[in-house]
């Protein structure tokens, strides 16, 4: 016997947010990169330089996880580790030249190919969006 799921809110959005995922995933591994990866790139180029802990938090993340993600990368050249003046024991991750120009000329077409989802929506629509889903995220943050 098949049971009605009783909320259908629920269900679509996990199965849109499911969907988008695949997609995204689809797009970066053309770019020979690892949805992790591209998340690790993603968070320095719009916050620059940051600790393997704040950008773990940042893209939740574990830092034991991150460590290794973050030598993938340094072997592609893509990253490296930069060493904090004001404290010895902190490491930075920072983009290298190669990673910057890598994400100078992907960041555009993946924005605009992310952007592309949401063009059905006008932008109180998106806005509405934005604000239920925030909404939604405080209470699951609780």
């Amino acid at each position: 016997m098949a049971r009605h799921c009783p909320n259908q809110t629920f269900l679509l959005l996990m199965q849109t947010s499911k969907s988008i995922q695949e997609r995204v995933r689809e797009n970066i591994t053309s770019c020979s990169l690892s949805m992790t990866e591209f998340s690790v790139l993603e968070a320095l180029y719009h916050k620059d330089m940051q600790t393997i802990h704040e950008i773990g938090k940042r893209i939740l993340i574990t830092s034991g996880s991150m460590t290794y993600v973050i030598d993938k990368l340094e072997e592609k050249e893509l990253t490296k580790r930069v060493a904090c003046p004001k404290d010895r024991r902190a490491i930075h991750i920072a983009l290298t030249d190669k990673g910057n120009e890598f994400l100078e000329e992907v960041m555009p077409k993946h924005e605009g190919w992310v952007d592309s989802f949401f063009e059905e929506l006008n932008p109180v629509e998106m806005e509405n969006l934005k604000n239920l889903l925030e909404k939604i995220k405080r209470k699951t943050e609780k």
